[in-house]
């Protein structure tokens, strides 16, 4: 039977005595002070990826609907290359090819780096869901607007979009909860997330049950709150007679 000893997370990061209450002062730091931290750095890229993502990814996946052809090029283009490529690679792009070829770039730090690749390789798949979103509606409801003398962004605006939205919650809350458990890529440009802090505290505590057991707590905590909230909005926004909606 596993040698349980949850008590390694009150101790301190450097001399490894524990510290009562196990939070630390005074320069003091516990390995659950460190395991907070990274928890907030993991939260930090996760949400503004899927901001970058959601901005993104609508913008494409709109592209990709409307009747113009170097639109819709545009839009397939973009959806295809980020999404054939491989997250973690895309990372290593951003971080260590990209600032060669954009010189800029060298002074942007990892964190940043890592919120755009990740953002963009979910955007790619935001794009097909809002894609599918509006072209799940019939089409009599752009008819509608331009006959109502819309133009065809306010069409998009006004008729589609709300529409389409609604629809693609479900999905949407998926990609939000996957950009959650995404982000441990970050770990590969030493950013101190929480997959990291899992395998440094691993290495000097040889407590590995514990602190892994403890980390995957928190990213189900992190994905299920996301989840929880994505139901609530699905549920008051809901469209009777749509998909997922109440008749």
């Amino acid at each position: 039977m596993a040698n349980w000893d949850w008590q390694v997370f009150c101790k301190n990061t450097i001399d490894g005595e524990v510290i009562p209450r196990c939070l630390g002062s005074g320069g003091d730091i516990t390995y659950l002070d460190w395991m907070l931290s990274a928890w907030g750095w993991t939260l930090s890229v996760a949400l503004l990826a899927l901001v970058v993502a959601l901005l993104l990814g609508s913008l494409m996946g709109i592209l990709r609907t409307v009747p113009h052809k170097g639109l819709v090029f545009l839009g397939n283009a973009w959806t295809e290359l980020f999404r054939n490529i491989p997250l973690l690679v895309q990372v290593f792009l951003w971080y260590h090819v990209l600032p060669a070829l954009v010189p800029v770039l060298k002074g942007v730090p990892s964190f940043v780096l890592v919120v755009f690749a990740l953002g963009f390789f979910t955007s790619a798949r935001i794009a097909e869901q809002v894609k599918a979103g509006i072209q799940s509606l019939p089409k009599g409801q752009r008819y509608a607007g331009l006959a109502m003398g819309f133009t065809l962004p306010q069409t998009y605006r006004y008729v589609i979009l709300p529409m389409a939205f609604r629809i693609v919650i479900p999905p949407l809350t998926s990609e939000s909860m996957n950009i959650i458990k995404n982000s441990s890529v970050a770990f590969a440009v030493s950013i101190a997330e929480l997959t990291m802090f899992a395998m440094q505290a691993q290495e000097e505590t040889s407590r590995g049950i514990e602190i892994y057991l403890a980390v995957s707590g928190l990213y189900f905590i992190s994905a299920f709150s996301i989840n929880r909230i994505a139901l609530f909005i699905e549920q008051r926004v809901q469209v009777p007679g749509m998909i997922g909606g109440s008749k």
